[in-house]
């Protein structure tokens, strides 16, 4: 049997000590959150509150930074990159099971160059119209489409993002055609909305409720399986005749491939006491969303089933890759 010289062991045991001392304390600096869009966003929204509550909690500065462009590749790109020390973290939707559909090749390995974390504040989709429109009903709208394919307009963020793939699918559902205009964000599609350049726009509920808390817009329906607390008199889209169609959206963390567990393990701990605070619940049904949490495993196994379904709808979307 081979035993280390008793030196060299108190060295390496010495070394592990520290190391995991190390890992134990984190935070000991600031964090910060890269947020792959435009301020203002779902994403954007929740993260802020989300930062703020790690912050409270941990008494370490959680900050965000915004690197928007390329449907969020460029900040997820800065991310992976990253030391794996649990000092630099990425947030995102849904869109980030999406990204295989709508790029060719990817600057960053999708399965593996990330690790994720947890995943909380579950937003439903929505459709949503100017206060003024035409359209009372998401029935009105969906029959209006059907009658006349391609006169209803729906605006996006842009070809590939996750309102495009998500109004097409609804389209598919409810076999009906609309026509798609895109535009530079989603910020300039709800002013297209509310503007009646569009008749209506498909987002995540957080990105939209201050425009219908501020009688602006109205929104026809939700994705879900029940009615949200916020807007109880808008059903849900099996309500209003589309089943199977319960997409809910979600904003998570990731952390570099390679982050050290104790890291990893201490943030899902703290996202999972802040998601259990009133405050948080508080905040996530004040932005028409579910209050959750999933922890890693249940995250990753979540990411993997969405990426195959994404691929499904980008089968029958009239999109080409990037």
């Amino acid at each position: 049997m081979h035993f280390l010289p008793l030196r060299r062991l108190t060295v390496l045991l010495c070394f592990a000590a520290a190391t995991l001392s190390a890992h134990a304390a984190w935070p000991e600096k600031p964090v910060k959150i890269v947020v792959p869009y435009p301020p203002g966003g779902s994403v954007d929204v929740v993260t802020r509150k989300m930062a703020a509550k790690l912050q409270e909690q941990t008494g370490q500065t959680f900050f965000v930074e915004n690197k928007p462009g390329a449907t969020g590749t460029i900040g997820v790109s800065q991310v992976v990159q990253a030391p794996a020390d649990g000092y630099t973290l990425v947030a995102n939707d849904t869109t980030y099971a999406l990204l295989p559909h709508i790029f060719k090749k990817l600057p960053f390995d999708h399965a593996n160059g990330l690790r994720p974390v947890a995943a909380f504040v579950f937003a439903p989709m929505s459709v949503v119209v100017k206060a003024e429109s035409r359209f009372k009903t998401l029935g009105d709208l969906l029959n209006a489409a059907k009658a006349e394919p391609e006169k209803v307009t729906y605006g996006t963020g842009g070809a590939g993002t996750t309102p495009h793939f998500v109004s097409e699918a609804l389209g598919i559902a409810a076999g009906a055609k609309f026509l798609h205009v895109p535009f530079k964000g989603a910020g300039e599609a709800t002013l297209g909305m509310l503007s009646g350049t569009i008749d209506f726009q498909v987002a995540s509920t957080p990105g939209v409720m201050g425009q219908v808390k501020g009688g602006k817009a109205r929104i026809l329906g939700v994705s879900g399986s029940k009615r949200l607390a916020a807007l109880p008199d808008v059903p849900t889209f099996a309500e209003a005749g589309l089943k199977n169609f319960g997409l809910i959206n979600f904003t998570g963390l990731w952390a570099p491939a390679g982050t050290p567990p104790a890291v990893t393990d201490r943030l899902q701990k703290e996202i999972a006491a802040a998601m259990a605070s009133a405050e948080m619940k508080a905040f996530a049904e004040s932005i028409a969303s579910e209050p959750g949490y999933w922890d890693a495993a249940t995250f990753a196994k979540d990411l993997a089933e969405r990426t195959v379904t994404w691929g499904k709808i980008a089968a029958n979307t009239a999109f080409e890759r990037q």
